[in-house]
């Protein structure tokens, strides 16, 4: 897998970064939406360089421009219902594109230690021969992220796969590092070391959901 950790090169993303895990800043959620959609938007620039492009002329009122343009095929699928803002930022960019939305939460049975990844929902176009933007804010276990994928496998194989998260686990990136194919590039704002006995990123900056959205009832 090919991992881009946007984090190796200071730049602006930086200050969003510190912004979405201050607990003080936290407590505005609109400024924690609007700031995982600006990460997304800065995710989705540099993606967009390893993009396929193609020779376009343009006609203006004064002649003839030629530029490369990027191919269209392109299907963002997020995860909801953290993903929505950071889906929002890559279609900022990505304004042609074709979605697919789908719920994976981890269920706990016996013990906050143990869960399982269960998908109820999806709404998805046909991914076949197309490049799949699969978007999720957090890469904690990594296995949302692999479940989502193996969610989609009945829509068609597709010619590209990118992942791109905000904020990931160290055992979450070489998680999905075995699980999709050499060929997949990994899009992440920045990796964080250690896992909680929850599976919760530390130092992470909580649940992206809740933050962005408000608490709820369910565990």
């Amino acid at each position: 897998m090919h991992i881009h950790d946007l984090s190796k090169k200071p730049s602006i993303l930086n200050t969003f970064i510190s912004e979405i895990r201050d607990k003080s800043v936290q407590k505005d959620s609109m400024r924690f939406r609007r700031n995982i959609e600006r990460i997304g938007e800065i995710l989705g620039y540099e993606l967009s360089t390893s993009l396929s492009y193609e020779a376009h002329k343009t006609e203006t009122p004064l002649g003839i421009s030629e530029t490369v343009l990027h191919q269209k095929e392109i299907v963002l699928c997020s995860i909801l219902r953290a993903g929505v803002p950071l889906h929002n930022g890559l279609l900022n960019y990505f304004d042609a594109a074709e979605n697919a939305f789908i719920s994976a939460y981890r269920q706990h049975k016996h013990n906050p230690e143990s869960f399982d990844i269960v998908v109820e929902y999806l709404a998805c176009p046909s991914l076949e021969n197309k490049t799949l933007i699969l978007a999720d804010p957090m890469l904690a276990t990594g296995q949302s992220m692999v479940a989502t994928f193996e969610a989609l496998k009945p829509f068609g194989k597709p010619k590209s796969v990118h992942l791109v998260s905000v904020i990931g686990a160290k055992t979450g990136v070489e998680y999905v590092s075995k699980a999709f194919d050499s060929d997949t590039h990994l899009w992440i704002a920045t990796i964080d070391n250690e896992l909680n006995e929850k599976g919760y990123i530390i130092p992470g900056l909580g649940d992206a959901g809740d933050l962005a959205f408000g608490n709820k009832l369910q565990q």
